[in-house]
C-alpha cells in the first residue's frame, strides 16, 4: 500500500494541494475505485462507513463493531484503484487501525504538520518563490494593479515570507479594498504585525478556514512548555540563520541533548523551525512574529532578553585576531546582525563602549560602511545620557 504524506508548516498549502489533486483525479477518472476525503479531526471510522454507504452502495452490518464495519467496507470496496485522503493528521498512530489492507488497490495521501516515520513517503512543501508568490497575487488582484506597484508587491511577498496562506489573505484584502495601495497595506502590516486585519480571518471561498495566527495556534497548543520557551527565545534573534552554539550558550542550564531533542522533535518535527545549514537554524518570518507575540506573555521574557544580549555581546566583543579574513568578517557580520536585533533590549552603562568596540572592529579593517551605524547609535546614546 502506497502512503504519501504532504508535510509542512501551517498555511503552506497542504490541504489545497491535496484538494486540487483530488479534483483533477476525479475529472480524469484516475481512481475508478473512488476518491474518499477524510477529516482527521472527526471520527474516521464513521466517515469511511458513511462514504461506503452513500457513494458505493455498501451496507456493512450495523451490529458489528466500528473497526469490523470498516474492514467490511475495505473487503467489499468498488473495483479499481481508490484514493483515500486523510487531511490534517495530528496523530499518525490514531489512524493506523483504519488503514486499508496492504496491496495495490488503495493509495493513501496524508496532509500533516508532523514529520512522520521513514516508512511513509514524504513530500515536504516549502514556501513559494517570489515569482510564484506574485503570480498568486495576480490570480486574485488584477495583474495591472500588481504591475503598477511591483516593487511594493515584492516587498509584500517578502513580508509574509511567501507563505501561501498569508499571500491569499492579503490578496483578498486588497481585492476587497479597491482603492487601497499596496504600500499602505504594507505599512499596516508593519505597524500591527499579526494583529493586522488582512491576516486575521479567512474568507468564504477559501480552502483555509483560519487566519494566520489561528493556523499557527494549532501547532503551538501541542508544544511542551520547554518547546514554547525555546521558540520564544529564538524569536529574539534576527531574521537570519541562527548558530546553534549561540542558542546553547543562552540556555546554559539545559542539557545539550535535551535541548537538541526539543529542537528536533518539537520545532523541527512540526515544521516550526528550519535547518538552513550545518549548525544553523532559521525561523519563517510570520512564525517569528507569532513566537515573539507569545514570548511577550511569558514570565521569563526579561530573563530571555538578558541571556541573549549577554551571549551576543560576548560573541561580538571577544578578542579578535590580528589578521582578518573575509570569512571572519562574515562570521562577525552574522553575530552583529543578531546583536542589532536585541540591542534595544540591552540595558547597560557599557552600551556606548560596546557599540564603540564594534565600530572600531570594522574601522580597523577598513569596513567603514558597517562601522557607521554603530557610531550613530553611540552618538544617540550620548545625547540621551
Amino acid at each position: 500500500m502506497a502512503i504519501t504524506a504532504i508535510q509542512g508548516m501551517g498555511g503552506i498549502g497542504k490541504t489545497e494541494l491535496s484538494l486540487q489533486y483530488a479534483y483533477r483525479s476525479l475529472e480524469q477518472d484516475h481512481y475508478p475505485g473512488g476518491v474518499c476525503w477524510l477529516r482527521s479531526s472527526q471520527d474516521v471510522g464513521i466517515q469511511i462507513v458513511s462514504f461506503a454507504r452513500t457513494q458505493l452502495d455498501l451496507s456493512p452490518p450495523i451490529d458489528l463493531e466500528m473497526l469490523q464495519q470498516v474492514a467490511y467496507c475495505w473487503s467489499h470496496w468498488r473495483e479499481g484503484t481508490a484514493l483515500l485522503i486523510w487531511d490534517d493528521v495530528t496523530d499518525y498512530s490514531a489512524i493506523l487501525p483504519y488503514l486499508p489492507p496492504r496491496g495495490d488497490r488503495f493509495k493513501v495521501l496524508l496532509t500533516t504538520r508532523l514529520d512522520l516515520v521513514a516508512s511513509v513517503r514524504q513530500l515536504r512543501l516549502e514556501v513559494l518563490s517570489e515569482a510564484a508568490a506574485l503570480e498568486l497575487l495576480r490570480s486574485i488582484v488584477s495583474a495591472a494593479r500588481i504591475e503598477a506597484q511591483l516593487a511594493e508587491a515584492k516587498a509584500l511577498c517578502q513580508w509574509v515570507g511567501c507563505l501561501p496562506l498569508g499571500l491569499e489573505l492579503v490578496a483578498r484584502y486588497l481585492e476587497r479594498k479597491k482603492d487601497l495601495s499596496i504600500a499602505t497595506l504594507l505599512q499596516r502590516l508593519q505597524d500591527k504585525r499579526l494583529d493586522a486585519q488582512a491576516l486575521k480571518q479567512a474568507e468564504p471561498g477559501m480552502t483555509a478556514t483560519l487566519g494566520v495566527t489561528a493556523a499557527f495556534e494549532l501547532s503551538w497548543e501541542i508544544l511542551s512548555e520547554s518547546a514554547q520557551q525555546l521558540a520564544g527565545l529564538l524569536s529574539l534573534f534576527a531574521l537570519a540563520p541562527i548558530p546553534w552554539d549561540l542558542v546553547e550558550a543562552c540556555l546554559p542550564e539545559w542539557e545539550a541533548e535535551d535541548l537538541e531533542d526539543t529542537r528536533d522533535k518539537a520545532l523541527l518535527g512540526l515544521h516550526l523551525l528550519q535547518r538552513s545549514d550545518q549548525g544553523l537554524y532559521q525561523l519563517h518570518q510570520l512564525l517569528r512574529e507569532f513566537f515573539a507575540a507569545k514570548r511577550s506573555g511569558m514570565a521569563i521574557e526579561a530573563e530571555m532578553k538578558r541571556s541573549v544580549c549577554r551571549v551576543l555581546v560576548a560573541e561580538v566583543t571577544k578578542e579578535s585576531p590580528k589578521i582578518i579574513t573575509v570569512g571572519l568578517i562574515t562570521q562577525f557580520a552574522v553575530s552583529i546582525l543578531h546583536l542589532e536585533e536585541v540591542a534595544p533590549h540591552y540595558k547597560s552603562d557599557s552600551s556606548i563602549e560596546l557599540f564603540t568596540q564594534i565600530a572600531l572592529f570594522y574601522e580597523e579593517r577598513g569596513v567603514y560602511k558597517q562601522a557607521q551605524p554603530w557610531l550613530e547609535q553611540c552618538q544617540r546614546l550620548r545625547k540621551l545620557s
